[in-house]
């Protein structure tokens, strides 16, 4: 006999949001790893590490500062090399992939960190079960990603009819979508804030367009301000195993 499917009404859509508070990321991150094991999911940063270096916004360099001891894992071979080059401790691991990263044999920790990287994986499920063997019993999980609805998104296509997305992400999440998914993976929800993105430098783009993002940016932290957090362009969601 199997369950059947539950029947929905138009009462359970609707998501109320938890309270959260607007941060600057890195800062955040950095204060929940002071003094503690810390395993960093992600942290290469395939593809921006020298943009986010010269920024002094490689979240693994902020984190090397302040954590009693860290680790990186990343499937990425050339930055894990880079890495280890540099003196780190790192390690080449797809991260979906639940028995290779337990044959990995590295101590779990207090805080598992996977920041900027679960929008990348083409199974995001399969990569929360597989945090769980690095994570200790009484640890958290942190994860960071992009707000399917911050608002820079949504100006950018009513006002050009572009989207603005790394070029390898594959899946966007809400603060429900995320939350269920982790419940899924046995990960309880304990924690939301949310935070704007760095303004990087214009590139290709006019001073006119430059100066729209920084408006939009300053938009989201007035919005933060008047409690309403999720208009930022990012989430983070904090969650302990589940008993």
């Amino acid at each position: 006999m199997t369950d059947e499917t539950p029947e929905y009404g138009q009462d359970e859509m609707a998501h109320d949001l938890p309270r959260a508070e607007i941060v600057d990321r890195i800062e955040w991150l950095t204060a929940q790893c002071v003094g503690k094991r810390v395993i960093h999911v992600g942290f290469a940063d395939a593809g921006f590490r020298l943009e986010q270096g010269r920024a002094g916004r490689w979240l693994h360099g902020h984190l090397h500062e302040v954590a009693g001891e860290l680790v990186g894992i990343d499937a990425d071979p050339v930055g894990v090399a880079a890495a280890t080059d540099d003196d780190f401790e790192a390690y080449v691991v797809d991260c979906t992939d639940a028995a290779a990263v337990a044959a990995l044999g590295i101590e779990p920790a207090d805080v598992v960190l996977a920041g900027e990287v679960i929008e990348h994986v083409s199974a995001p499920g399969l990569f929360l079960d597989a945090m769980h063997h690095l994570c200790k019993p009484e640890g958290i999980l942190i994860v960071t990603t992009p707000n399917a609805y911050g608002l820079i998104n949504v100006a950018a296509s009513i006002t050009r009819r572009v989207e603005i997305n790394h070029p390898d992400h594959v899946v966007m999440f809400t603060w429900r979508t995320l939350t269920e998914l982790m419940r899924r993976s046995g990960w309880d929800h304990t924690r939301t804030v949310t935070y704007v993105p760095a303004v990087r430098e214009r590139g290709n783009r006019s001073r006119l367009e430059a100066a729209a993002v920084r408006s939009i940016v300053g938009v989201e932290r007035l919005l933060g301000k008047l409690n309403r957090p999720f208009s930022a362009d990012g989430l983070i969601v904090s969650a302990k195993p589940s008993d």
